[in-house]
């Protein structure tokens, strides 16, 4: 569905870290890799980590989020955005999606924020996350943080080179996530980074992710630290990858550009596949294409049906996420929306959308998609 795509240069860099054998831990790519995502994202600071989990799970640590804490955290998002909140035994607290660019809800944020202190809880911290590479409605949750003076973590792990009137996402909150997991726009195979423009703050995930040694000639530890560093190997792929970081993107646009135009012309025949657009100023790098298929409005046809008969051709795809506060695992927890993210689990698609799919590919997928319309709809 996102398969890794390599390009000439990572082979370059990668043999130069054999080369000059820096292949442990830390090195030159790994200082040369932050400096690319600076100059790219325009953050002034940044930390190359061995996973974006890595990067959130720091973030919170620098926060001072403990245990006993409450963390909000957006509910339609990968398990990764909300896990760390536990590692550190805090509460996550979940708030909905908005319709827009199904991400946060400003005011179902508010609303949590404010029942939350009347309980007499300030949350320590708030997770949002740009969903499938759109950008959340940052300039009202920014307002709303601002408010309440609760700092925010961007978790911008899908989300590298899209960007809210030219900002790019990754430099909107106090502590910024970005993953190179070897499904997302660019892949180190496994990586993460943490962006900021706090200098102090950089500086101290850096010395927890390499174990907190403290200066000393021997080995001394007066913190607890974590083995979060990105390795000199690992980095020289990401350095690589920023090459082609701006065609990727151009890629996976014009992905969905043409399911637009497909399904434009299935909907001319009396459905509605639902394809998410972009807000005025909102620039997404459309890591993937995702639909909406309400059975209701296309004859009875459900994202089931549509997701079956593509793994029957053995063509990935995938349910949206199903949101936090539906998880076994966060039984439990504060959830504060009204049913946005529920309905979006239970009639959304992840379709095909990696910057590597060739005519031959869009062939069996448009072919098995106008299959299962046929199908269940003689037109």
């Amino acid at each position: 569905m996102s398969s890794p795509h390599m390009g000439e240069m990572e082979r370059v860099f990668v043999t130069e870290a054999f080369d000059t054998n820096w292949i442990a831990p830390l090195g030159p790519h790994v200082n040369g890799f932050e400096a690319d995502l600076q100059e790219f994202t325009g953050a002034s600071h940044a930390a190359a980590l061995s996973s974006g989990t890595a990067a959130l799970h720091l973030a919170l640590i620098l926060l001072g989020v403990v245990a006993g804490d409450e963390v909000i955290c957006q509910s339609f998002t990968f398990s990764a955005s909300a896990n760390p909140i536990v590692y550190q035994g805090a509460v996550p607290v979940f708030v909905d999606s908005e319709r827009e660019t199904w991400n946060m809800c400003p005011v179902q944020l508010e609303r949590a924020i404010v029942d939350r202190l009347a309980q007499g809880q300030k949350p320590k911290a708030i997770i949002v996350v740009h969903l499938y590479g759109m950008p959340a409605k940052m300039k009202e949750i920014i307002e709303i943080a601002n408010k309440y003076d609760i700092p925010l973590i961007e978790d911008a792990a899908e989300a590298l080179g899209s960007h809210i009137i030219g900002k790019r996402c990754g430099t909107f909150g106090k502590l910024n996530i970005l993953s190179f997991n070897g499904n997302k726009i660019i892949t180190t195979s496994g990586g993460g980074a943490l962006l900021s423009e706090d200098v102090e703050l950089i500086q101290q995930a850096r010395f927890l992710a390499t174990q907190a040694r403290d200066n000393a000639p021997h080995y001394q530890h007066s913190h607890i630290g974590y083995n979060y560093r990105m390795s000199n190997v690992v980095a020289a792929i990401g350095r690589g990858q920023m090459v082609v970081l701006e065609e990727r993107v151009a890629a996976r646009r014009a992905n969905y550009e043409r399911y637009v135009q497909f399904f434009g012309e299935i909907n001319a025949k009396g459905f509605h596949i639902g394809l998410l657009p972009e807000p005025e100023g909102f620039f997404s790098n459309r890591w993937l294409t995702t639909v909406t298929i309400d059975p209701e409005r296309n004859k009875g046809i459900t994202r089931e049906d549509v997701r079956l008969a593509l793994d029957a051709e053995n063509i990935e795809s995938r349910p949206l996420w199903k949101p936090m506060h539906l998880q076994p695992v966060f039984a439990g927890s504060p959830f504060y929306g009204d049913g946005v993210s529920e309905k979006l689990f239970e009639d959304g698609l992840c379709l095909p959308s990696g910057s590597n799919l060739e005519e031959k590919d869009w062939v069996r997928i448009e072919e098995a998609l106008t299959c299962i319309i046929h199908k269940k709809n003689d037109f």
